[in-house]
């Protein structure tokens, strides 16, 4: 999975809490209104809220897994090939030091 794409579910997930919380405080402010129709429109909204927020939840679940995943993948390479995991760690640290010191 790319950064890009998790940073675009982050962001998904987080647009999707706002409606939410903007579709429940719509909801709590229209509480006293009278009428057939309100009435419908606020209880298909409830049910389509609650649906909303299980698949949030789902959502939610599946990155922390994926994230895990990809965690215990680098883990397993490190311990793995621990020499290698050093001399690339070691090539990156020289590289970022010739950066800076150029500067």
């Amino acid at each position: 999975m790319s950064d890009m794409s998790e940073v675009t579910k982050d962001k998904l997930i987080a647009d999707v809490k706002l409606v939410i919380a903007d579709s429940e405080e719509l909801l709590r402010a229209t509480a006293g209104q009278a009428g057939e129709k309100i009435a419908e429109i606020r209880a298909r909204t409830a049910d389509r809220l609650a649906t909303a927020k299980i698949k949030l939840a789902e959502a939610e679940t599946a990155v922390v897994d994926k994230a895990k995943l990809v965690g215990r993948a680098a883990d397993d390479y490190v311990h793995d090939n621990p020499w290698r995991s050093v001399g690339v760690a070691a090539g990156i640290g020289f590289i970022a030091g010739l950066l800076i010191g150029r500067r």
